[in-house]
């Protein structure tokens, strides 16, 4: 299988670069590039800082996800759920993170904190029609499909 080339660029305050902990993950482990720890109050969000840029392939994209040991453990997740990094973004990536718990969390330096899924994006034109077609499902959505 061909891999995808990503350039990428430590910032001073990187220590960790992304990695794949197993053969068959689909996403590489992003950590904090911070020097100090860093405490989430309940429902407080913050950027926490990764230390790296990176330079994409054309139709190509970066997902950013939470680490699922995180969100079930801790509550800690991602504002936004799915972080994307376009091909043209050229800064550092930060990670928005949010504590949905009761308690409070603190991230460690270097921390595994989100995890990133490298995509192919594939581009679209719209055509404009006077109706779309119809299904068996038609405009049933939010649960109309069961539970």
């Amino acid at each position: 299988m061909a891999k995808t080339i990503i350039k990428i660029e430590r910032l001073p305050h990187n220590k960790t670069l992304p990695e794949y902990k197993t053969a068959g993950a689909s996403g590489m482990d992003l950590c904090a590039a911070i020097e100090e720890p860093v405490t989430l109050k309940p429902l407080e969000r913050k950027l926490i800082p990764t230390g790296l840029k990176i330079e994409l392939e054309p139709d190509f994209e970066v997902q950013i996800r939470p680490r699922s040991g995180m969100s079930i453990k801790h509550g800690i997740t991602l504002i936004n759920c799915i972080g994307t990094i376009d091909e043209d973004y050229r800064g550092e990536i930060c990670v928005p993170i949010v504590n949905i718990s009761n308690e409070e969390y603190t991230i460690q330096p270097q921390e595994r904190i989100a995890q990133m899924v490298v995509a192919k994006v594939e581009k679209a034109d719209f055509e404009v029609v006077e109706k779309v077609s119809e299904t068996l499902r038609g405009e049933g959505g939010f649960g109309s499909t069961g539970k």
